[in-house]
Formats: structure tokens, sequence, C-alpha cells
């Protein structure tokens, strides 16, 4: 099973950050966490680095949802989106497969959390 689904978009890199942010919101989902990898591995080693950013998505509702069902859950969470240039001057946005990352825990409720978010990042990747 593939852990994460895809697009590539032709914007400039920082639209693409903006569109994804955007998306999300419109399926429920704010950003909690938002990561420069390229800043932090400049800042860190001092070494060149494509953009990349890791943002950290979160549907509260459904936040809530698997953490009454599993309360080790945050492990999990939130559901990452990540946006990267390619070498060909692209963006893509790859987004976790939420299915994927609950497949290891035993838990029928996390079950129908998982493909309500999976059907909402799905909905925001097919968008951009």
């Amino acid at each position: 099973m593939n852990y994460y689904f895809n697009t590539t978009i032709k914007v400039p890199f920082d639209e693409a950050i903006e569109k994804v942010i955007e998306e999300l919101k419109k399926e429920g989902f704010g950003v909690l966490t938002d990561i420069d990898v390229k800043a932090t591995l400049k800042n860190k080693l001092d070494v060149d680095y494509k953009n990349y950013r890791i943002l950290g998505a979160c549907n509260p509702s459904y936040a809530y949802k698997a953490l009454q069902a599993e309360d080790k859950i945050g492990i999990m969470l939130p559901c990452n989106v990540i946006v990267q240039e390619t070498e060909d001057g692209k963006v893509e946005v790859s987004a976790v497969d939420p299915i994927a990352s609950m497949q290891a825990i035993q838990n029928a409720e996390l079950e129908d959390i998982a493909n309500q978010a999976q059907a909402k990042l799905k909905k925001v990747i097919d968008k951009l």
C-alpha cells in the first residue's frame, strides 16, 4: 500500500504553500506546524537544499475523535503534507495517507476516522 498521494503543480513555491493551506482550510484542516527544511538545514548544517516544507495539518474534529478512540494516537498526528520543489521547476505536493498510518493500530473506530480524513486530504490534493 502506498503511504501517500501527491500531485505536481506549476506555480511558484510560495504560491503553492498558500494554495495548499487554503485548500486544507476548505476541508477543515489547520496547519499546526510548518517546518522549513531548507532553512533548518542551512542554519544547522550550513548546507543548501531545495525548497521543502512540511506542513502538519490537523482537522480538530477528527483528531478529537481519534484521541477518544485511542489515547496514544497523537504519535501519528498531525497529518503531514509536504511541499517541495522538483528539479524541473515545478512543485510537488504530497499528503500522508491516514489509512496507511493507522494500519498498525487494531482499532475499528480509527478505521472510519482515517477513511474520512483520507477523503478530505485527497480532495485537497485533487483541487490543486
